[in-house]
Protein backbone atom coordinates (compact mmCIF):
# COMPACT_ATOMS: atom_id res chain seq x y z
CA UNK A 1 0.00 0.00 0.00
CA UNK A 2 1.29 3.58 -1.07
CA UNK A 3 2.19 5.61 1.75
CA UNK A 4 1.63 8.60 -0.24
CA UNK A 5 -1.79 10.88 1.23
CA UNK A 6 -4.20 11.80 -1.31
CA UNK A 7 -7.12 14.93 -0.86
CA UNK A 8 -9.83 13.50 -1.91
CA UNK A 9 -10.72 17.24 -2.41
CA UNK A 10 -8.19 18.68 -4.51
CA UNK A 11 -6.28 15.41 -5.22
CA UNK A 12 -3.21 17.27 -3.53
CA UNK A 13 -0.36 15.19 -3.35
CA UNK A 14 1.25 14.83 0.51
CA UNK A 15 4.76 13.02 0.27
CA UNK A 16 5.87 11.07 3.30
CA UNK A 17 8.86 9.11 4.18
CA UNK A 18 9.25 5.70 1.32
CA UNK A 19 9.23 6.35 -2.20
CA UNK A 20 9.19 9.82 -2.01
CA UNK A 21 12.21 10.30 0.19
CA UNK A 22 15.72 11.08 -1.60
CA UNK A 23 18.90 9.83 -0.77
CA UNK A 24 19.81 13.18 0.73
CA UNK A 25 16.84 15.68 1.81
CA UNK A 26 13.51 15.40 3.03
CA UNK A 27 10.34 13.39 2.40
CA UNK A 28 9.20 15.60 -1.54
CA UNK A 29 12.37 17.55 -1.83
CA UNK A 30 13.33 15.30 -5.06
CA UNK A 31 9.56 14.90 -6.48
CA UNK A 32 7.74 16.78 -9.02
CA UNK A 33 5.20 19.31 -7.92
CA UNK A 34 1.70 18.83 -8.42
CA UNK A 35 0.26 20.93 -11.40
CA UNK A 36 3.52 21.49 -12.82
CA UNK A 37 4.67 20.55 -16.02
CA UNK A 38 7.01 17.67 -16.70
CA UNK A 39 9.23 20.96 -18.53
CA UNK A 40 10.16 21.99 -14.88
CA UNK A 41 12.08 18.53 -13.69
CA UNK A 42 15.75 18.52 -14.09
CA UNK A 43 16.79 18.50 -17.39
CA UNK A 44 20.94 17.64 -18.37
CA UNK A 45 20.22 16.68 -22.18
CA UNK A 46 21.58 20.19 -22.82
CA UNK A 47 24.95 19.81 -20.92
CA UNK A 48 25.29 16.42 -22.33
CA UNK A 49 25.19 17.26 -25.98
CA UNK A 50 27.21 20.56 -25.14
CA UNK A 51 29.64 18.39 -23.51
CA UNK A 52 29.91 16.08 -26.36
CA UNK A 53 30.47 19.17 -29.03
CA UNK A 54 33.39 20.31 -27.12
CA UNK A 55 34.61 16.69 -27.04
CA UNK A 56 34.19 15.82 -30.45
CA UNK A 57 35.75 19.53 -31.48
CA UNK A 58 38.87 18.61 -29.55
CA UNK A 59 39.46 15.28 -30.81
CA UNK A 60 38.83 17.33 -33.93
CA UNK A 61 42.24 19.39 -33.68
CA UNK A 62 44.10 16.36 -32.38
CA UNK A 63 43.71 14.46 -35.04
CA UNK A 64 44.56 16.93 -37.33
CA UNK A 65 47.35 18.38 -35.70
CA UNK A 66 50.09 15.88 -36.07
CA UNK A 67 49.49 15.31 -40.36
CA UNK A 68 52.38 16.82 -42.51
CA UNK A 69 52.69 14.56 -45.66
CA UNK A 70 49.67 15.40 -48.47
CA UNK A 71 47.97 12.23 -48.01
CA UNK A 72 48.31 12.33 -44.05
CA UNK A 73 46.62 16.02 -44.54
CA UNK A 74 43.91 14.85 -46.94
CA UNK A 75 42.62 12.11 -44.99
CA UNK A 76 42.89 14.00 -41.54
CA UNK A 77 41.04 16.82 -42.42
CA UNK A 78 38.39 14.93 -44.20
CA UNK A 79 38.19 13.35 -40.06
CA UNK A 80 38.56 16.69 -38.64
CA UNK A 81 35.32 17.98 -40.86
CA UNK A 82 33.33 15.01 -40.20
CA UNK A 83 33.96 15.30 -36.17
CA UNK A 84 33.58 19.05 -36.49
CA UNK A 85 30.40 18.94 -38.51
CA UNK A 86 29.14 16.42 -35.77
CA UNK A 87 30.13 18.49 -33.03
CA UNK A 88 27.99 21.73 -34.36
CA UNK A 89 25.28 19.37 -35.04
CA UNK A 90 25.35 18.03 -31.23
CA UNK A 91 25.56 22.03 -29.80
CA UNK A 92 22.77 22.85 -31.71
CA UNK A 93 20.59 20.04 -30.63
CA UNK A 94 21.88 21.24 -27.07
CA UNK A 95 20.73 25.06 -27.72
CA UNK A 96 17.08 23.70 -29.18
CA UNK A 97 16.50 21.68 -26.18
CA UNK A 98 17.28 24.77 -23.41
CA UNK A 99 15.49 27.27 -25.46
CA UNK A 100 12.40 24.99 -25.71
CA UNK A 101 12.47 24.03 -22.10
CA UNK A 102 12.81 28.06 -21.65
CA UNK A 103 9.63 28.75 -23.52
CA UNK A 104 7.78 25.84 -22.29
CA UNK A 105 7.74 27.29 -18.63
CA UNK A 106 8.22 31.03 -19.62
CA UNK A 107 11.73 31.80 -18.80
CA UNK A 108 14.00 34.33 -19.15
CA UNK A 109 16.29 33.88 -22.45
CA UNK A 110 19.74 34.87 -22.83
CA UNK A 111 20.10 36.68 -19.32
CA UNK A 112 23.20 35.30 -17.35
CA UNK A 113 26.73 35.27 -18.85
CA UNK A 114 26.65 31.92 -19.31
CA UNK A 115 23.79 32.23 -21.39
CA UNK A 116 25.56 35.19 -23.12
CA UNK A 117 28.92 33.30 -23.64
CA UNK A 118 26.91 30.37 -24.36
CA UNK A 119 25.44 32.42 -27.48
CA UNK A 120 28.63 33.75 -28.42
CA UNK A 121 30.18 30.63 -28.72
CA UNK A 122 27.47 28.64 -30.83
CA UNK A 123 27.79 31.41 -33.46
CA UNK A 124 31.41 31.21 -33.22
CA UNK A 125 31.61 27.38 -33.57
CA UNK A 126 29.06 27.44 -36.75
CA UNK A 127 30.69 30.34 -38.44
CA UNK A 128 34.37 28.40 -37.90
CA UNK A 129 32.68 24.94 -39.39
CA UNK A 130 31.52 26.93 -42.62
CA UNK A 131 34.43 28.72 -43.25
CA UNK A 132 36.43 25.79 -42.84
CA UNK A 133 34.21 23.79 -44.84
CA UNK A 134 34.08 26.38 -47.88
CA UNK A 135 38.00 26.69 -47.63
CA UNK A 136 38.84 23.21 -48.27
CA UNK A 137 35.61 21.88 -50.37
CA UNK A 138 34.56 24.86 -52.16
CA UNK A 139 37.94 26.77 -52.14
CA UNK A 140 36.66 28.70 -55.37
CA UNK A 141 34.00 30.53 -53.42
CA UNK A 142 37.58 32.66 -51.90
CA UNK A 143 38.70 33.19 -55.54
CA UNK A 144 41.26 30.14 -56.36
CA UNK A 145 42.71 27.28 -53.71
CA UNK A 146 45.33 29.58 -53.32
CA UNK A 147 43.89 32.06 -51.77
CA UNK A 148 41.99 29.47 -49.77
CA UNK A 149 44.80 28.56 -48.34
CA UNK A 150 46.05 32.01 -47.48
CA UNK A 151 43.32 31.92 -44.76
CA UNK A 152 44.25 28.48 -43.14
CA UNK A 153 46.12 29.96 -40.59
CA UNK A 154 43.47 32.38 -39.48
CA UNK A 155 40.88 29.35 -39.19
CA UNK A 156 43.58 27.11 -36.84
CA UNK A 157 43.75 30.36 -34.67
CA UNK A 158 40.55 30.83 -34.16
CA UNK A 159 39.74 27.30 -33.60
CA UNK A 160 42.38 27.64 -30.71
CA UNK A 161 40.53 30.57 -29.74
CA UNK A 162 37.04 29.12 -29.48
CA UNK A 163 37.72 26.18 -27.94
CA UNK A 164 39.38 28.29 -24.85
CA UNK A 165 35.95 30.26 -25.44
CA UNK A 166 34.00 26.88 -25.22
CA UNK A 167 35.97 26.11 -21.40
CA UNK A 168 35.03 29.72 -20.45
CA UNK A 169 31.35 28.82 -21.16
CA UNK A 170 31.59 25.78 -19.17
CA UNK A 171 33.37 27.18 -16.01
CA UNK A 172 30.65 29.92 -16.50
CA UNK A 173 28.30 27.58 -16.48
CA UNK A 174 28.65 26.18 -13.00
CA UNK A 175 27.53 29.86 -11.66
CA UNK A 176 23.78 29.38 -12.96
CA UNK A 177 21.38 28.33 -10.25
CA UNK A 178 20.81 25.12 -12.12
CA UNK A 179 24.19 23.79 -11.40
CA UNK A 180 23.99 25.61 -8.18
CA UNK A 181 20.24 23.47 -7.52
CA UNK A 182 20.90 20.41 -9.54
CA UNK A 183 24.17 19.00 -10.64
CA UNK A 184 26.47 21.16 -8.49
CA UNK A 185 29.28 21.18 -11.05
CA UNK A 186 32.32 22.93 -8.99
CA UNK A 187 34.51 25.93 -10.97
CA UNK A 188 37.72 24.68 -10.05
CA UNK A 189 37.09 20.94 -11.47
CA UNK A 190 36.07 22.49 -14.60
CA UNK A 191 39.10 24.99 -14.74
CA UNK A 192 41.76 21.88 -13.94
CA UNK A 193 40.11 19.74 -16.34
CA UNK A 194 39.91 22.38 -19.20
CA UNK A 195 43.61 23.40 -18.21
CA UNK A 196 44.33 19.83 -18.63
CA UNK A 197 42.99 19.48 -21.80
CA UNK A 198 44.66 22.60 -22.93
CA UNK A 199 48.16 21.42 -21.98
CA UNK A 200 47.37 18.70 -24.48
CA UNK A 201 46.35 20.54 -27.34
CA UNK A 202 48.43 24.18 -27.33
CA UNK A 203 51.80 22.31 -27.08
CA UNK A 204 51.44 20.68 -30.03
CA UNK A 205 50.89 23.52 -32.20
CA UNK A 206 53.30 23.67 -34.81
CA UNK A 207 54.35 27.61 -35.39
CA UNK A 208 54.90 27.27 -39.42
CA UNK A 209 50.80 26.31 -39.57
CA UNK A 210 50.25 29.32 -38.05
CA UNK A 211 52.19 31.27 -40.30
CA UNK A 212 55.02 31.95 -38.33
CA UNK A 213 58.94 31.06 -38.39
Amino acid sequence: MSSATVNSEDNSYAPSRGEDEPLLGRAGDASQQEGKGIQYNPFIGTALLNSAGILLTTQAILVLQPTHTPRQKKQGTNVHAALNITSVLSLIAGLIIIEYNKISHGGIHFASPHAILGLITYIFFIVQALIGIAQYYLPNLFGSIDNAKSFYKYHRMTGYVILILAFATVAAATQTDFNKNVLHIKLWAVIVASLITLIGVLPRIKKQKLGMS
